[in-house]
């Protein structure tokens, strides 16, 4: 009698395994990871229409996450698609909280232009458990499951911006750096790129200095920097708004410095023209946003999604600052 009901009993554990295992496959097949673990055919099927997507935007307080903001919003309102839009004003905890209502409310997909690589990763996380796909803008996830990351190339934008000031100054130039947001994938692409190049080149990179991808402290840590360095010739700022802080610092300093950016806003053009800004390299914030939703789009149609879409970027100088507006 013990021996068959030892036999009895195991039987139940492995049909409650199989029982499992079942519902386990069965889970998956429902979400929308399909192309994220390879399984793309599993993806249910669904026009741009029938979408609701959460979109968390790392702030608006920065004229290039307006314009994908807004490409993004255009591009929705063309085919029918519901967007949440969320903006974390530079907070990585408010991201978080963010992407999680997104995944309360049981949207469809999320785009996130994260504020922090590495703080973004228990977001993403929450979106894969709960099956929703995600797709990051401008800046890259350390950790989770991306469907894609759309984005510039911005080791190359880095280096763009080392040959742009070797081709002004020469070498041996004194440059100083404004480094973005601690930890964000920009900060850590753009300056290893301009850093590598830059001693390839044999630029004097005297001192660099995070100025969060913010004008305000750029303009307070370009001041500080100033004073601490001599004989600057150019500043290489990781993106135009710290860029357009830093003239203002030398322009108070009385001094002539060329100034390099990386994004290529429309005040910043007007810079460039005006003679305050030397060049930027110029990036398609919009275009990146539309990149991405396109991306959601094919992802639900049941295409391939490719793991990196690259969006072009241009040296933007006074003799073509007209050919590059966003």
């Amino acid at each position: 009698m013990k021996i068959h009901m030892a036999h009895l009993a195991s039987k139940i554990v492995a049909a409650g395994v199989g029982i499992g295992m079942a519902i386990g496959l069965s889970a998956c097949a429902g979400t929308g990871l399909g192309s994220s673990n390879g399984a793309q055919g599993t993806v249910e099927k669904k026009s741009p229409s029938e979408l609701t997507i959460g979109v968390a935007i790392s702030t608006t307080n920065n004229p290039y996450f307006v314009a994908m903001d807004q490409a993004i919003k255009a591009m929705a309102k063309k085919n029918g698609t519901k967007v949440i839009i969320a903006d974390a004003q530079n907070d990585s905890s408010t991201q978080l909280n963010d992407i999680q209502n997104f995944v309360s409310q049981k949207v469809d997909g999320i785009l996130v232009n994260p504020v922090d690589s590495d703080s973004i990763v228990p977001a993403i996380k929450s979106a894969n458990t709960a099956g929703i796909p995600v797709i990051a803008m401008d800046r890259g996830s350390n950790g989770g499951t991306v469907l894609s990351t759309v984005a510039s190339d911005n080791v190359k934008a880095g280096q763009m911006a080392a040959q742009a000031i070797l081709d002004a100054y020469g070498k041996g130039a004194k440059v100083i750096e404004l480094s973005g947001t601690p930890g964000a994938s920009a900060t850590i692409d753009r300056g290893n790129g301009f850093n590598a190049e830059a001693k390839k080149l044999g630029l004097d990179i005297l001192s660099s200095q995070s100025a969060n991808f913010d004008r305000t402290t750029a303009l307070n840590t370009t001041q500080n920097m100033l004073q601490s360095n001599s004989g600057v010739q150019a500043i290489f700022s990781q993106n135009d708004e710290m860029a357009l802080g830093a003239v203002k610092a030398v322009q108070a300093a009385g001094g002539k410095i060329g100034i390099f950016g990386i994004d290529g806003e429309s005040e910043t053009h007007t810079a460039i023209e005006q003679g305050t800004v030397t060049a930027t390299i110029a990036q398609q914030p919009g275009k990146i946003g539309e990149m991405a939703l396109q991306a959601m789009y094919d992802h639900f149609n049941k295409k391939t999604v490719k793991k990196s879409i690259d969006s072009p970027i241009y040296l933007v100088k006074k003799d073509n600052v007209k050919q590059y507006m966003w």
